[in-house]
């Protein structure tokens, strides 16, 4: 893997990936001259138990940009710059020009006079450009393509997660409008938390004890089980799995793993970054193949916090969740699941791992 690292005019840092060497002459661009000067605060959810960001600067964000204008695209026009420069990459990253989390300025403090305990949003977002082609996808990438980015997650995950205050770094992707994406340009994002999210937290917790009581990881032991019941198995490589879970909360939900644990991505072996590399691609074209359009998702990367301290209970991997369609409309969230956290299915595991089954894709 090589690796640039380039600083943006108005401050943000921007470092290119490659499967090749890269111009050591290029130069970060940006569509801002200046530093945002804004930062972000926190606010205590007394009834939760669980702090909310809020950033109210992004608003001013690029929303819904003209065909004619990709804030992401590669750039060759320095009247017109955009986010990345022209050359040999195949991935970028850099920082967020409208975070929801940040570095907080010496000074910076939340609004005074609130009801409730408030405190700076530290921590860091990056956008992770997955390639420089516009109109291709994740699913469409070649696999030593995929490979890379998954090298470049953990690459990130490690620096990110070493600097003081950080917890917890989940990479992300929001494909779709339908899921709220402005910008179509395959890309992902990184954000990096001063606290254990609620949800990994809920799921560390569970794995923790599982490990106690079991001596073994939770998943690794639902892999286990998953593997020798078949029926919902999408991809069983030598290394890596893919399953829609006997427990889906929502249609065509996927989870994507190895099948030896690892704590995090910067703990994935050449070989189990390579088959995981293979399932991720086959159940994304699985995705575009059964609805024979670019299908939406939101896909989580679940990983070890970042403390330094060994969590042999935690086991990588992603969860995908794609809107469903019934009938003529897609399917979101409803009072039950947003309202009291309490999943209703219409549909069950089985049948949609068997629709997904019966998508063929090939792979190199």
């Amino acid at each position: 893997m090589h690796r640039l690292e380039l600083l943006k005019p108005d401050g943000r840092r921007l470092t290119l990936y490659s499967r090749q060497p890269i111009d050591p002459a290029l130069t970060a661009p940006s569509p801002f001259a200046e530093p945002l000067n804004a930062s972000a605060h926190l606010r205590w959810h007394p009834l939760r138990g669980e702090w909310v960001t809020y950033a109210a600067y992004r608003q001013g964000r690029t929303f819904l940009p003209p065909p004619e204008y990709n804030p992401l695209a590669v750039t060759r026009d320095p009247a017109h710059p955009t986010e990345v420069p022209a050359g040999t990459w195949d991935v970028a990253v850099f920082d967020n020009r409208f975070p929801s989390l940040a570095e907080v300025p010496a000074g910076a403090a939340p609004p005074p006079g609130l009801i409730v305990p408030t405190a700076p949003a530290h921590g860091h977002c990056e956008v992770v450009v997955f390639t420089q082609d516009p109109n291709a996808s994740l699913g469409a990438l070649p696999l030593g393509h995929i490979e890379l980015l998954l090298q470049v997650w953990g690459e990130r995950t490690r620096r990110i997660g070493a600097r003081p205050g950080i917890e917890y770094v989940l990479p992300f992707e929001n494909r779709g409008a339908e899921v709220g994406v402005t910008l179509h340009h395959p890309h992902g994002q990184i954000y990096a938390y001063p606290v254990v999210p609620p949800v990994p937290a809920r799921m560390q917790a569970v794995a923790a004890e599982h490990l106690r009581v079991q001596g073994r990881g939770v998943l690794e032991t639902l892999i286990d089980k998953e593997r020798r019941d078949g029926r919902r198995m999408l991809y069983e490589g030598p290394h890596a799995v893919a399953f829609v879970p006997v427990c889906a909360r929502y249609p065509y939900e996927v989870w994507i793993a190895p099948i030896a644990p690892a704590e995090s991505f910067d703990q994935l072996t050449g070989v189990q970054r390579a088959d995981l590399a293979r399932a991720l691609k086959t159940v994304l074209l699985k995705y575009d193949g059964l609805w024979q359009r670019p299908l939406p998702y939101l896909m989580a990367w679940y990983q070890a916090p970042t403390d330094g301290q060994p969590h042999p209970e935690m086991h990588l991997h992603a969860q995908l969740y794609p809107p469903y369609r019934t009938k003529d409309r897609l399917k979101y969230l409803a009072g039950t699941e947003i309202g009291a956290g309490f999943f209703a299915m219409d549909a069950l595991p089985e049948d949609k791992a068997l629709e997904l089954q019966q998508v063929k894709v090939a792979l190199p």
